[in-house]
């Protein structure tokens, strides 16, 4: 198995409920380890950019504004198949599908505030990661 790292964010509706600690717990918990970490309230065009690849999707707006209604946690996890075990600690994207004990079932409270966001590949983490963080940033 190889060691990973992967992109965590930490949405604006679970930085509003204060959150983060339980969702992090359940990270570390689950035996990945948060190596970067910063809290910060997106503009419309880091959202827009960091979300470009739904651009012609119809709930890309909606994403984007929601992004950007109040501060999010950006974080590097980093473990063992990290991108593929932090995909089943958040859950299924909609919170109804998600699985009991996930991060979505426990937190979300519907499918665009799902209290979490997660790389879908490790192609896309190395992305999703160099977008947040600058390597003197992440520390293993």
């Amino acid at each position: 198995m190889a060691v990973e790292r992967t992109l965590s964010i930490l949405k604006p509706d679970a930085t509003r409920r204060n959150l983060t600690g339980k969702i992090n717990a359940k990270f570390e918990e689950a035996g990945l380890r948060i190596v970067a970490q910063k809290r910060l309230h997106l503009s419309e065009a880091q959202a827009g950019a960091f979300y470009a690849v739904h651009k012609e999707r119809p709930f890309y707006k909606d994403l984007v504004a929601f992004m950007t209604s109040g501060p999010v946690v950006a974080q590097v996890l980093e473990g063992e198949n990290a991108v593929a075990k932090n995909r089943e600690i958040m859950g299924a994207t909609n919170p109804a599908n998600a699985a009991p004990g996930t991060i979505r079932k426990e937190f979300a409270e519907s499918i665009e505030a799902n209290s979490v966001h997660g790389s879908d590949s490790a192609e896309n983490a190395a992305t999703e990661v160099a977008f947040f963080f600058s390597g003197i940033e992440i520390v293993g």
